[in-house]
């Protein structure tokens, strides 16, 4: 019997990834996830400019999902494994075995942890990089493995963005390096000596320059920090003087009104307003005093007076008005009491209805991201309300610590949006994980105050700049796009020292050592700074002098080999320079250290390993042996094409 054709090609795609994986001496990454991290790590690993070929990449992926942004499987150029299960039969599949690094990018904590351990028996000197929200769990994690790890939270990286776009002040980032610690600053803001360099210029018209030519125009700058307080603190400081500057009187209005309901108000404002009305004819009938005629219409309504019928007649009617509208105003009175005890106790259990508040933040989904812009917003004691579907998020446990109101509803509906006073907030943070929803609730609270802040997270970086374009809600925001830098320097072990978010682009801040033979030993400094992609902020000598900072940088001085540059740069410009001090090409790959490595990444040597690789540039220093014929795929298609493979129960089947 014939063998069927699916398994024929199954045997021949994965004959021919045998053959090219053999042969190529490209650096192999392996990426777990679905959303749009996953997307835009592999996307640069891919689009590398590398002279041995950039890097191969598999992602590994659930059988069937769901991606609420790019879709991570549809890059053209990855190997695609399917597993719901991250096991050691799934990391065989991918080819983990000599794999450079290892990136578990799922949402999920103890998933992620359980990946690594099973990727850490296939091979432990694989590099992994886990994306994990718990920090107590992260540090026990870095203990626990052998292989080299680095454990990151997008959401930590994320949240300043978002707090900084809600206070309406530029990205609160500051870092360490060397003997100096440099934050992110309006140029306005800094002393010309502390500009260190010039970051963006923003216009209406151009949109967004980043690291312009012209560094005195700029708007946004790096600067060294000279004890005075970052511009987000001063603007949270400024919320919380003006919110304990309100009027008592709008503070009891505000009270009353979230006391009752909108009928029971109306109906008591209406009797009282009979009263008052009633109570002045009888003072001027029985040509009393106003005390007095307070006296009597107080008497007559609440308890009634002795009929006279001496009385005239117009007297006598106002009398029995009276009379009728305190047996009305008693049972209101009443009502009112009943309804703000039932109010009290919904607000208890469930948090929908919430005294009127001013000048406070609303924040919209305690997920990671969410959950992080609560608690920062608290540090600055800035007044937050959180709103979640879910009666028990991951935030629920912080915001009681917080003592931080939770409403449960649907942040699309008016009546929730009402019970948080959305209308007088600040600004609203929506932050769920669900990019209609967060759309939805955005334009729900444009419709209750058109001038309102909205600080809109979107998986998708280009949906998320059209969006704010055509809809004009504020600020819009991706996590994934805003941290991916972070994890793919962490990935491919580039001296990333942080990554400095600029509107809907980020700017990792680096160090890269200069090797023997490389294109800059020897060439002037000047020849580093390259308008819109680099600029250098420090030089560090070969040997362990001391730092050579900005304000002494001489762009005439010469680069020599075991120099370390400090740049602040694109990930283009990054991935140029990386290529620019790596050195001279082998004839061959270079072969992994041997022996297992435990504990943390073995210290870097100062040519060939080159540590100040990040993002696509890693396998600079490998060079690309001569071609190898190979046999083409069963489509037809080129020998550089990866077919994907799914993977099913723990057996391997190609479709």
């Amino acid at each position: 019997m014939a063998e069927p054709w699916r398994d024929r090609a199954r045997r021949a795609v994965e004959w021919n990834w045998r053959l090219r994986s053999v042969g190529d001496p490209r650096p192999h990454y392996v990426i777990c996830g679905k959303d749009a991290l996953a997307y835009y790590v592999a996307r640069a690993m891919l689009e590398s400019e590398l002279p041995a070929g950039g890097a191969r990449v598999t992602v590994v992926v659930p059988e069937r999902y769901r991606s609420n942004g790019p879709d991570v499987a549809g890059l053209r150029g990855v190997r695609v494994v399917r597993s719901d299960r991250l096991d050691v039969a799934t990391f065989e599949a991918a080819g983990l075995a000599g794999a450079t690094g290892l990136a578990l990018l799922h949402q999920d904590d103890v998933g992620n942890l359980h990946a690594a351990l099973c990727a850490q028996a296939v091979d432990q000197r694989v590099r992994q990089v886990l994306r994990m929200f718990n920090g107590t769990l992260a540090d026990g994690v870095r203990k626990l493995l052998k292989a080299p790890v680095e454990v990151l939270s997008d959401a930590e990286m994320a949240a300043p963005a978002f707090v900084a776009a809600a206070l309406n002040e530029v990205d609160p980032s500051s870092f360490q390096h060397r003997d100096k610690t440099l934050r992110v600053a309006r140029r306005a803001d800094v002393r010309p000596q502390d500009v260190v360099c010039a970051l963006a210029h923003l216009t209406e018209a151009q949109g967004v320059e980043l690291l312009p030519a012209e560094q005195a125009g700029a708007d946004l700058v790096l600067a060294e920090a000279t004890g005075q307080p970052p511009g987000t603190e001063v603007a949270a400081r400024r919320l919380v003087r003006a919110r304990r500057r309100r009027r008592p009187v709008t503070v009891v209005m505000g009270a009353v009104r979230g006391f009752a309901t909108r009928k029971i108000g109306i109906a008591v404002m209406l009797v009282l307003v009979l009263i008052a009305v009633l109570g002045a004819l009888i003072s001027r009938a029985e040509d009393v005093s106003p005390l007095e005629a307070l006296y009597l219409t107080l008497v007559t309504t609440l308890s009634g007076a002795d009929p006279d019928t001496d009385k005239a007649a117009d007297a006598q009617i106002m009398q029995v008005v009276l009379n009728l509208a305190g047996l009305a105003l008693i049972p209101l009175i009443t009502a009112v009491v009943v309804d703000g005890i039932v109010n009290a106790r919904l607000a208890l259990h469930t948090g929908r209805l919430q005294p009127a508040r001013v000048g406070h933040v609303v924040v919209i989904g305690l997920g990671n991201v969410g959950t992080r812009v609560m608690a920062q917003l608290r540090e600055y004691d800035v007044e937050v309300v959180a709103i979640d579907k879910d009666p028990e998020p991951r935030g629920a446990a912080l915001a009681r610590q917080l003592e931080v109101p939770l409403i449960v509803g649907d942040a699309a509906l008016p009546e929730t949006l009402a019970a948080a006073s959305v209308a007088d907030c600040q600004a609203l943070v929506v932050a769920s994980t669900d990019d209609v929803a967060n759309l939805e609730a955005a334009l729900a609270a444009r419709d209750l105050r058109a001038d309102l802040r909205v600080v809109l997270r979107l998986f998708d970086g280009d949906f998320a700049e059209r969006v704010e374009e055509t809809f004009a809600l504020g600020v819009s925001r991706s996590v994934s796009y805003l941290a991916a830098p972070a994890f793919i320097g962490a990935l491919t072990e580039r001296a990333v020292i942080t990554t400095i978010p600029v509107d809907r682009h980020a700017l990792p801040v680096a160090e890269v050592p200069v090797a023997t033979g490389s294109e800059l030993d020897g060439r002037p400094l000047d020849v580093v700074n390259r308008d819109g992609q680099v600029r250098l902020i420090a030089r560090t000598p070969a040997g362990g002098a001391k730092t050579i900072w900005w304000k002494d940088l001489d762009p005439r001085q010469v680069i020599f080999a075991g120099d370390r540059l400090t740049v602040v740069a694109r990930r283009r410009g990054l991935d140029w320079l990386t290529r620019q001090c790596a050195p001279p090409a082998h004839p061959g790959p270079v072969p992994r250290p041997a022996g297992p490595v435990h504990g943390t990444v073995p210290a870097p040597a100062a040519a060939p390993s080159m540590p100040g690789q990040t993002g696509s540039a890693v396998g600079a220093a490998h060079s690309v042996p001569p071609a190898v014929e190979v046999p083409s795929t069963t489509n037809g298609g080129p020998a550089d094409e990866l077919e994907p493979t799914h993977r099913q129960d723990g057996i391997g089947e190609v479709s």
